[in-house]
């Protein structure tokens, strides 16, 4: 199984409207947090979130939450 890349050791904290987002999981995208289609030559494929209404989200931006796409602080434990 592959390691998906860190894109980075904190959440990205982003306001964002109501509608549907797909989040980056393989950390490739140039587009972070959420996917450009980098995941194409990965075994990765993005999430999708979708918000109801308008809000503040911290998705996650080391891939290693286990509350995807949401930030669970894992990236706390990381090297």
């Amino acid at each position: 199984m592959e390691q998906a890349i860190c894109a980075q050791k904190k959440p990205y904290v982003i306001a964002l409207d109501a509608g549907t987002y797909w989040w980056c999981r393989c950390g490739q995208s140039k587009n972070q947090p959420f996917c450009d289609g980098s995941h194409s030559s990965t075994e990765f494929r993005p999430v999708k979130f979708e918000l109801t209404e308008a809000r503040k989200v911290g998705f996650c931006g080391c891939k290693q939450s286990n509350n995807q796409p949401l930030c669970d602080g894992s990236h706390k434990t990381l090297d």
